[in-house]
């Protein structure tokens, strides 16, 4: 009984160490060149490791590697959701449902959203600029529609063969294709 009680404290214990690192590196990028210099990375198992980036990153983590003088973490579908090089680089992305990536973010403080239909047409894009584009698409998945942060739009028609018949933008140029 004295045996079960120790093992359960000692897991208590591991389980209280590594949600300290997991508080402590919280939005402390990059993480693998910050674990590795406050001296956890040496400590913990591959299972500790994927468990304390799944909670840093909100993602569970499925798998990491570390290909030469660079870290790439993955997520349960084998999407990139992190990387990080020799130099404390680092950037994250974050997938849809279908694997399209939906945001990038890295380093240099630069991100960017996308957004897409059911169909994976890209409907939506923005930057850290602040510059947005917006697309709308026939349902053979034409784009017909698109207009951006700038105050420009641009028009298409198709024919059933899917070959333009038709543009127009809002510079007042017109083309008729047939």
């Amino acid at each position: 009984m004295k045996k079960i009680i120790r093992k359960i404290l000692k897991e208590d214990q591991r389980e209280m160490y590594l949600n300290k690192i997991i508080n402590f590196m919280k939005n402390d990028y990059p993480l693998f060149h910050n674990l590795k210099l406050y001296g956890f990375y040496d400590q913990l198992s591959s299972d500790e490791l994927k468990y304390v980036l799944s909670k840093i990153l909100e993602k569970r983590v499925f798998r990491t590697t570390n290909p030469g003088s660079s870290f790439r973490v993955y997520d349960e579908n084998e999407y990139k959701i992190y990387s990080e090089n020799w130099d404390g680089f680092w950037k994250k992305w974050e997938h849809d449902e279908n694997g399209n990536i939906i945001y990038t973010e890295h380093s240099g403080g630069k991100w960017w959203k996308r957004e897409y239909d059911e169909y994976g047409n890209e409907i939506y894009f923005e930057d850290y600029y602040g510059y947005w584009i917006k697309y709308e698409y026939d349902n053979r998945g034409n784009r017909i529609y698109e207009e951006n942060s700038y105050g420009e739009w641009f028009r298409w028609d198709f024919d059933e063969h899917d070959r333009e018949i038709y543009y127009e933008d809002s510079d007042g140029n017109i083309e008729y294709n047939r």
